[in-house]
């Protein structure tokens, strides 16, 4: 199935995406019971959901999918992606997540979650044969409901960061429509800051934390200045993506982020996609940097591979901030287990609160590192074949990849791991993907300042832009 903008129900960077109106009764129970087959019996699975306003009705698809087959349907109600993720590892119990995480209201999705955390990829091409068998019902089983997922999140990161260690922080928390958004208040205030409530929204607020509009931007540094605050946190919808902003209003970049959550939790290796910036290298804050394509399940694989070659203490992040912890971090004697998930409290946290240990401001940690010299930018509306079309003519043909890219000189590298990235001999790389959540073409830049890596990504679109046109 595939709608007008080529968009189509399916596996994406992360879990099952579609159309509201493709996600039916029928499709979404043939996945759900499809992912329960692939595990094998279960007495029960977890279900949570974000606050988007078809959520309601497709979890009620997943229950009844669910009890149809046997299996008891444990419903945590609206729930932080991660906090499921860590409520089902606890549990030992496989998990639903209905979200469509940051794309469109007009669009949802399922994640899928074993007793051992995220689906692999392979795990979803598996579900993907296996939901063409009917659906089947007429079993017996009830729906459960489940309040103690939310208090076991927060207890997660109060029982680690320990008593007050935000005190006298005053805290934007811009609210919209995050599903997170009066948990991270209260956890805020449990850790001792002053939190401050910004911009709630009764409607569905699509937020990318890796393309935020200029409009958002010069709102955060007004919120910033008007209520005199230290920093203003948020998350995408279903709070898997943070998203972090200093006392100027300031965003700061996912993949810094998670560069200094990922060194104040003591990792010394750090696995990553191809988009994020080459500044995690030149730190020189990790021993070890590993790429890979974009997802969180890459990532996971990625880190998975990482302690099976050597002992070592790795954690995941990716350009929207998502941060994955792969080991048991430590502080002050308390202990933080690991959690195979992209979360977004706890790189909202770890900066914050290494810069009240330090007496370093968030500010000036940022500055400390290599310049930051990443852009990234997207058309929006381009069907996912149409960007394959020119990525893939361009991949092939060398020729046409230089006529292309004439601006930037000699070629110094091709890198085709997820999409098209190149490498110049100037220094600077040009990366072209399509999404694998919308039909949208990705765009990113690395230069040698953030002005020029601006102006690259705002031409490499344009030029991609005439090559759609003359694709389609």
């Amino acid at each position: 199935m595939e709608d007008g903008a080529g968009m189509s129900v399916g596996f994406g960077t992360s879990g099952l995406r579609g159309l509201v109106t493709e996600l039916t009764e029928d499709l979404v129970a043939r996945h759900v019971q499809a992912f329960v087959g692939m595990l094998g019996p279960q007495r029960m699975v977890m279900i949570a959901r974000d606050l988007r306003p078809s959520s309601p009705g497709i979890a009620g698809m997943v229950r009844r999918a669910l009890v149809g087959m046997g299996v008891d349907a444990v419903d945590c109600g609206r729930l932080p992606t991660p906090a499921m993720a860590l409520a089902a590892q606890v549990r030992r119990c496989p998990a639903i997540m209905v979200t469509g995480s940051h794309i469109p209201a007009d669009r949802n999705g399922l994640k899928f979650y074993s007793q051992s955390g995220e689906v692999t990829k392979a795990q979803e091409a598996e579900m993907a044969r296996a939901a063409a068998t009917p659906a089947r019902y007429g079993g017996a089983a009830v729906v459960l409901k489940d309040a103690t997922a939310a208090p076991g999140y927060l207890a997660r990161y109060r029982d680690f960061f320990g008593n007050a260690p935000l005190a006298g922080m005053r805290l934007g928390v811009w609210q919209h429509s995050s599903v997170a958004r009066d948990l991270l208040v209260n956890l805020l205030a449990a850790l001792g800051a002053t939190p401050v409530a910004l911009g709630r929204s009764d409607r569905f607020v699509p937020i990318d934390t890796e393309a935020i509009s200029a409009a958002v931007a010069a709102q955060l540094r007004l919120w910033s200045a008007a209520h005199q605050l230290d920093a203003i946190l948020s998350t995408d919808g279903d709070a898997d993506r943070p998203l972090l902003a200093g006392a100027d209003g300031a965003l700061i970049p996912g993949d810094v982020l998670g560069v200094l959550t990922a060194r104040a939790l003591g990792a010394d290796c750090v696995v990553t996609p191809v988009t994020s910036c080459s500044m995690i290298e030149t730190s020189g804050a990790f021993a070890q940097t590993c790429r890979t394509r974009i997802g969180s399940p890459h990532v996971i694989a990625g880190l998975e591979a990482a302690l099976r070659e050597r002992p070592c203490r790795p954690a995941g992040f990716e350009a929207n901030g998502g941060f994955v912890l792969g080991f048991a971090a430590e502080r002050a004697g308390r202990r933080l287990a690991a959690l195979p998930t992209r979360d977004a409290f706890l790189p909202l946290l770890a900066p914050l609160v290494a810069a009240c240990d330090s007496g370093v401001q968030l500010e000036a940690q940022v500055a400390a590192l290599p310049p930051q010299r990443m852009a990234s930018g997207r058309l929006a509306a381009v069907p996912t074949d149409l960007s394959r079309t020119l990525l893939d003519r361009l991949a092939r043909d060398a020729a046409e990849r230089a006529r292309f890219f004439a601006d930037h000189g000699p070629e110094a590298g091709l890198d085709l791991t997820d999409g098209l990235r190149v490498s110049f001999v100037s220094g600077v790389i040009l990366h072209l993907r399509p999404s694998g959540n919308a039909p949208e073409l990705r765009g990113y830049a690395e230069a040698a300042n953030a002005a020029d890596a601006e102006a690259g990504v705002k031409a490499l679109l344009a030029r991609a832009r005439a090559g759609l046109d003359r694709c389609g």
